[in-house]
């Protein structure tokens, strides 16, 4: 293995060890992370690529932990039709002749996503105007997934929104990311993005994402949640700037 080999080895694998370890304290921000600091190293097609396996593993782990898998996907199922829909439309785009201004929509994406996290933004959806908003909802979150690789906005806040019980907020989401990164996948698959030799590499990533949960769960008994929340905020801020102004300066 060649130097330039191992420091992407090195960087891939310390990234996604940080990555999982978000996850396993928050419940969430694995791809996020992933995204958000690969993306400053490789184009947005090359990390989308990577994070297919550490995302789909860990995804599924929070997703079969629940108790109310059918009656949440009974219910979601509209909008997880309009992630895969919007996913596979917007994937060509990150893959593509997209793919340097997929960057600073990442960075856009990400710089969001942060504020709305410092600021505490909070909505209420009345349960009512689910059966409107929901495909919506997915079709944006798939576009947004599609052309960024992050699967956030604007699932996230939607589903917190709904005042959920905590479990079900929890599976909901891991429910939203599993769709979106199978997705992911097949639109990445599709612009042929996502090939044998991505599968290995991303294989790889496995372990030091599942390593980072069981760091991360062990973490979470011992620090403030809304300490690690605002200061994971923040790094994602940052990382947001980053990004959106690299190719606006």
């Amino acid at each position: 293995m060649t130097p330039p080999d191992t420091a992407r080895f090195a960087a891939i694998t310390l990234t996604f060890l940080i990555a999982g370890t978000v996850k396993g304290v928050t419940g969430m921000g694995l791809p996020t992370v992933a995204m958000g600091v690969l993306g400053a190293l490789m184009l947005p097609a090359e990390a989308a690529a990577l994070l297919i396996l550490p995302s789909f593993v860990t995804n599924v782990w929070q997703l079969v932990a629940g108790p109310r898998l059918g009656a949440l996907v009974r219910r979601f199922w509209p909008m997880m039709a309009g992630i895969v829909i919007g996913t596979v439309a917007a994937a060509s785009f990150i893959a593509g002749s997209g793919g340097v201004w997929a960057v600073t929509g990442l960075g856009a994406a990400l710089t969001l996503y942060a504020v709305s996290g410092l600021l505490s933004w909070h909505f209420s959806v009345p349960q009512r105007h689910e059966r409107r908003l929901s495909p919506l909802i997915g079709v944006v979150t798939g576009l947004v997934t599609g052309g960024t690789g992050v699967f956030v906005v604007p699932a996230v806040p939607y589903l917190q929104a709904l005042d959920l019980k905590k479990e079900d907020l929890v599976q909901a989401l891991g429910l939203s990311f599993t769709v979106s990164t199978v997705a992911l996948a097949i639109g990445l698959a599709r612009a042929s993005a996502f090939t044998t030799a991505d599968l290995a590499s991303s294989l790889l990533a496995v372990v030091p994402a599942l390593f980072g949960m069981w760091i991360g769960q062990l973490i979470r008994g011992h620090i403030s949640p809304t300490t690690f929340r605002r200061w994971f905020f923040i790094c994602m801020l940052a990382l947001g700037l980053q990004l959106l102004l690299r190719h606006l300066i």
